[in-house]
């Protein structure tokens, strides 16, 4: 449409609305003078501005190092539920966590991330520690046990897995059936025992628990009577269920969730909550981080308050992870009992992450080059 503009001096400046609906009736414009045209422009280019920066700012970017299988459904229901579009970004099953925990930690001064949906609350207490995270207390939290988060906000915990040992059931019944941990290292079962590598994931976790709990001289006596009874260091938790599986090893440590996808699979393994008359058995809860400075922070907020509500703990309950929910009243997975149920190790989560990082440098790291 071409626009017959007049002088500034015999410009009546019509109300807006009357110059688009001139526009939008197709008129002839020429009753438009230029500063009309001017401010009309300005206008529509405005409106254009405003609804690009609105489509950029209905998402929300979650780095994930839970699998893909089970984050997935719960950032679809988050998204049809609220029009927020989420953008999940998965690590690699070798190096669940730490590969999104360096990556994080790389973009601290400009990050890319929103919120960091962590499998265990150590990577949450590194990040916290190295100045990524921001705190933020949810009122989605509302019924889940506080000790299992940070008191000051910078995580905070909902539904776990368990640290669990697995064996093969075909082979091991009645009392040849492993009770703790440490009957990993009974001659029974040399050459016929293994773990992901302590460098990674849940594993590297558990180390640092097993430093905690028991101090430095019997945990590292623990990884070294591992070793010299012929214990496999495999690449991952799945490794160790799938090995376990076909009777390659006799028994091994990893997670509930590979507990659970075996059994549903039909594979021939049981599993125990290890030392349930000792040191007790290590819980791995999700913990919801939000990152400092996050490109949308009221849609991270909206978000982390999703992860920790009841109907996430539902959800990841009757998922295949069979996830045990914290929360009282809320029913979990059929194959596990509730939390109350099973005698936990009791750690200290932001103290864990300090041993960690200091162990990850020195001993686990030469103790894995020797005997991966």
């Amino acid at each position: 449409m071409a626009i017959k503009t007049e002088t500034m001096k015999s410009c009546p400046f019509r109300p807006l609305s009357d110059l688009v609906a001139m526009c939008r009736n197709r008129k002839p414009c020429s009753a438009i003078c230029l500063a009309e045209a001017v401010i009309l422009l300005l206008c529509i280019l405005t409106l254009f501005a405003m609804n690009g920066c609105s489509r950029e700012e209905q998402e929300v970017v979650v780095y994930t190092s839970v699998d893909d299988i089970f984050a997935r459904p719960v950032a679809r229901k988050f998204q049809k539920n609220t029009g927020i579009m989420v953008k999940l970004v998965t690590d690699t099953e070798e190096t669940k966590s730490t590969g999104l925990l360096n990556r994080l930690i790389a973009e601290k001064d400009r990050p890319v991330a929103d919120v960091f949906w962590s499998g265990d609350p150590v990577r949450a207490a590194l990040l916290k520690a190295k100045g990524v995270s921001a705190p933020y207390h949810s009122p989605g939290a509302a019924g889940l046990p506080a000790e299992f988060s940070d008191p000051d906000g910078y995580w905070s915990s909902f539904s776990t897995r368990a640290r669990m040992l697995i064996y093969n059931s075909k082979k091991l019944r009645g009392d040849m059936v492993p009770s703790s941990i440490f009957d990993m290292n009974d001659k029974r079962f040399q050459g016929r025992a293994c773990i992901a590598n302590p460098m990674f994931g849940t594993t590297s976790m558990h180390a640092a628990a097993l430093f905690q709990v028991l101090g430095p001289p019997k945990a590292k006596k623990f990884f070294e009577d591992f070793a010299r009874n012929g214990g496999k260091v495999l690449a991952s938790n799945g490794d160790v269920k799938q090995r376990v599986a076909d009777g390659t090893c006799l028994i091994g440590l990893t997670d509930s969730d590979d507990v659970s996808t075996a059994l549903s699979a039909g594979s021939p393994v049981g599993f125990v909550f290890p030392d349930q008359d000792g040191i007790g058995t290590l819980l791995i809860p999700n913990a919801a981080v939000l990152i400092k400075g996050a490109p949308h922070q009221e849609q991270a907020r909206k978000f982390i308050d999703f992860l920790l509500s009841p109907d996430t703990e539902r959800m990841l309950a009757k998922s295949a992870a069979a996830q045990i929910p914290l929360r009282k009243g809320i029913k979990g997975p059929q194959i596990f009992p509730p939390v109350d149920k099973i005698k936990t190790m009791k750690v200290d989560y932001q103290q864990l992450a300090l041993t960690l990082e200091k162990i990850m440098k020195d001993f686990l790291k030469e103790w894995t080059d020797q005997n991966s």
